[in-house]
């Protein structure tokens, strides 16, 4: 198993501004709000209106919300050091709760015979889920850049990869996401590359069922 223990991250008062920024970044890019923002975005695009976006509220409150909400308890009640989860052997009950709530997420989306493409989606996501929760048991994969990369493949894949702006976009975010994560000493440049090649690879599920 990994005996990677990354650093507590410096106050923000106290770090360099290039250690400010980095830690902006890790907001910014973090999972649950790129989770949400996909879903929404992914919703919109489905029905070219604003039943997408109802429908991509819904699939976040399970990918998205709770997950959020079950890390801030364990932060609340001191299991878990902050809510990145800095250490890799806290991550594991987490993200076992999370992946139940995106499975029921799934459940109800098919039941109520949501579009394909968020369906899909969701299902993508947990693919990504299953495969990092598996490769968390014994190594500390960055998260921040799984989530980054299948967010860029499949903004690539739902809406068409013609747009160079688009392309530049979607390529900058697993980019930006492993270098914060890289400045804070959060991962290894090893762990940051296979988060990244994780989530591309699970999106691809996407393609599948969409």
């Amino acid at each position: 198993m990994s005996g990677f223990v990354p650093p507590e991250p410096p106050a923000f008062a106290a770090a360099s501004p290039r250690e400010r920024a980095a830690r902006v970044v890790t907001e910014v890019l973090a999972p649950v709000p790129l989770v949400i923002t996909l879903l929404l975005v992914v919703g919109a695009h489905a029905t070219d209106g604003w039943s997408g976006v109802g429908w991509g509220l819904l699939a976040a409150l399970f990918c998205g919300v709770v997950p959020l909400g079950v890390i801030a308890l364990g932060v609340r009640r001191g299991a878990l050091t902050d809510k990145h989860i800095r250490v890799r052997r806290q991550r594991v009950v987490p993200m076992g709760v999370s992946l139940l709530s995106v499975v029921a997420g799934v459940a109800l989306l098919y039941l109520l015979d949501a579009p394909a493409e968020v369906g899909a989606l969701v299902v993508a996501m947990l693919a990504g889920l299953v495969s990092a929760l598996a490769v968390t048991v014994w190594w500390q994969i960055s998260l921040h850049n799984a989530v980054a990369g299948g967010t860029a493949m499949i903004l690539l894949l739902a809406l068409g990869p013609a747009s160079p702006a688009l392309l530049a976009a979607a390529a900058s975010l697993p980019v930006a996401a492993g270098w914060s994560r890289l400045v804070l000493r959060a991962h290894t440049p090893a762990q940051v590359v296979a988060g990244t090649a994780l989530g591309g690879i699970c999106a691809l599920v996407f393609v599948l069922l969409r």
